[in-house]
């Protein structure tokens, strides 16, 4: 079962020339398009490929269906994230707790800005949330949290880490993508940042007072 399931979400092939990377690129760029107009429900791999202005045989030499492309789509996202996740949490010129309310900015930005693209994701999720792949994806995220963690809490178990790694990361997922389902201000998105940011900061100084 698992082999073929990464075998339904997995590219065919990956791009070796410039020419086939511009291919790649041009039918991902139309994913993105069609996933925004049509939704999940009505996203197919013909209408991917005829925004593309690409034959689906062309489409298929690098995608075998339409779980693959929104796989890869989410799986850009995913990375994306974790690259801004592991920039601010490994720049060691900020003490951790400001690089704590650094992230929750970015963070909270990003899924505002982001809002529509990651709601159509998210509808397209039980095609591949249980993927290997997924998984391995999501989890290195939380592994860069968890190292953070150290560094946060230095003096706390790691039981104590780990639980307060598992609610803040919880805690930020699920505001962040409630406060986003709404147009925000640039005023509204620094604020709750800002009020969010304030929370967990108070909530680390407890444990490390512990």
């Amino acid at each position: 079962m698992t082999d073929r399931q990464t075998a339904r979400i997995s590219s065919r092939k990956q791009p070796q020339q410039a020419r086939s990377a511009e291919l790649v690129a041009a039918i991902l760029q139309a994913a993105i398009q069609v996933l925004a107009k049509e939704g999940a429900a009505r996203f197919t791999t013909a209408r991917v490929a005829e925004k593309a202005g690409v034959s689906v045989g062309s489409l298929y030499q690098y995608f075998p269906n339409k779980a693959a492309i929104l796989f890869r789509l989410q799986s850009d996202e995913w990375l994306q994230t974790t690259g801004m996740l592991q920039r601010i949490l490994e720049n060691h010129d900020e003490p951790p707790l400001e690089r704590l309310r650094t992230l929750v900015h970015a963070f909270i930005r990003s899924e505002c800005e982001e809002a529509q693209m990651r709601g159509a994701l998210s509808d397209a999720a039980p095609l591949y949330r249980d993927a290997p792949e997924a998984l391995e994806v999501r989890t290195a995220g939380k592994r860069i949290f968890a190292t953070f963690m150290v560094e946060l809490l230095p003096g706390a178990s790691e039981a104590v880490r780990s639980q307060a790694c598992d609610l803040i990361l919880a805690t930020l997922s699920s505001v962040g993508k409630d406060f986003s389902l709404s147009p925000r201000t640039d005023a509204q998105i620094t604020d709750r940042a800002e009020g969010m940011a304030d929370m967990f900061s108070a909530y680390v100084l407890t444990l490390d007072a512990i």
